[in-house]
């Protein structure tokens, strides 16, 4: 009985609008997905958009004189481009996913289209102040192209996770809802100053493996693909922030100068240390499976007393029903 009431919480997320539930405005659905665009930017947002300082810009600069930028272009904030695009969509599918009872015809695409041009329009206006900023030559082209690149395939994944969370089963909602989850790290990070105490940063960690812990929750574990996608949840909460932290710290390495074999290296032994040290890779694992095994409980015991009250509902029907043909005789 419990999976079927699953199955019909499913079957709702897909339902067609109801006479009592109003449809959102196509200008609407396009304002949804702007905005949800300007969330995931907001970190940066608020943080006064300034360029971080570059290795090859043409003149010295401090700080307060860099421009205005959409983006943090810089070979250090590789994670928190990724973060504030990916975040964004995520918002966006979340939101979609929600209202889709009520969304109009062609209303997914409105919203994910609202997403996707005003994260265009960030990387190319960062693109542009960047190079525009940067000494001529070979290497600042490759490290501006490099730049574009990252931010190219972040959008590209957001627009994945818009897709699976707005329009797949629970299964792949899940997956879209954990790569999400991951980069919420870096997002709030975003917001940190220098002088947050490394409390807060430190419990910023925390935050990924509990919201895809909530995500298994939600999604349940009553059918093989949903079992599978929260095994690939937990791996990636596992390996992606690794993949991460060793990508960021490769791409730091200005000692490397081109040489890319020998930065790949390094990578990969940053890589191993930070997937494989158990103090650093068990602690999300465990957060995450036991946020999940507490919501599927939860769940478990709402979806038996959602049971019982039908039960009972159909029971007191019934006897009202051999009531009435008694009285009618």
């Amino acid at each position: 009985m419990s999976e079927a009431v699953d199955q019909d919480t499913e079957s709702t997320d897909a339902a067609e609008p109801t006479r009592s539930a109003r449809p959102v405005a196509p200008w609407l659905c396009t304002l949804i997905g702007v905005a949800a665009a300007f969330v995931g930017l907001l970190p940066w947002l608020l943080t006064g958009m300034r360029l971080p300082l570059q290795n090859l810009w043409a003149v010295d600069a401090p700080p307060e004189a860099m421009p205005v930028a959409m983006l943090p272009f810089s070979q250090y904030s590789l994670s928190l481009i990724f973060a504030l695009l990916v975040v964004g969509a995520a918002a966006a599918g979340i939101t979609a996913r929600a209202l889709r009872p009520r969304l109009p015809r062609g209303g997914f695409l409105l919203i994910s289209s609202g997403v996707i041009v005003i994260q265009v329009i960030a990387i190319v206006q960062t693109a542009v102040t960047v190079d525009g900023g940067l000494r001529g030559g070979t290497e600042s082209a490759l490290y501006l192209g490099a730049l574009i690149v990252v931010s190219v395939l972040s959008l590209l994944v957001g627009v994945l996770v818009v897709f699976l969370i707005a329009r797949a089963p629970r299964a792949g909602a899940l997956i879209g809802l954990s790569i999400g989850a991951i980069a919420t790290q870096s997002w709030l990070t975003g917001f940190m100053g220098v002088t947050t105490p490394y409390e807060i940063v430190g419990l910023i960690q925390w935050v990924p493996p509990v919201l895809v812990g909530v995500a298994i929750a939600w999604t349940g574990l009553g059918t093989v693909g949903r079992v599978i996608a929260a095994l690939v949840s937990i791996a990636m909460v596992w390996l992606a922030p690794a993949a991460i932290t060793a990508v960021t710290a490769a791409a730091g390495m200005r000692v490397f100068g081109g040489r890319v074999n020998e930065m790949a290296d390094y990578a990969l032994r940053v890589f191993e240390m930070a997937a494989f040290t158990p103090e650093l890779a068990f602690r999300p694992i465990i957060a995450s499976l036991v946020v999940a095994a507490i919501g599927l409980a939860a769940r478990s015991v709402l979806l038996r007393r959602d049971r019982l009250n039908i039960e009972h509902g159909a029971h007191d029907t019934d006897r009202h029903d051999r009531r009435d043909r008694r009285g009618a005789v």
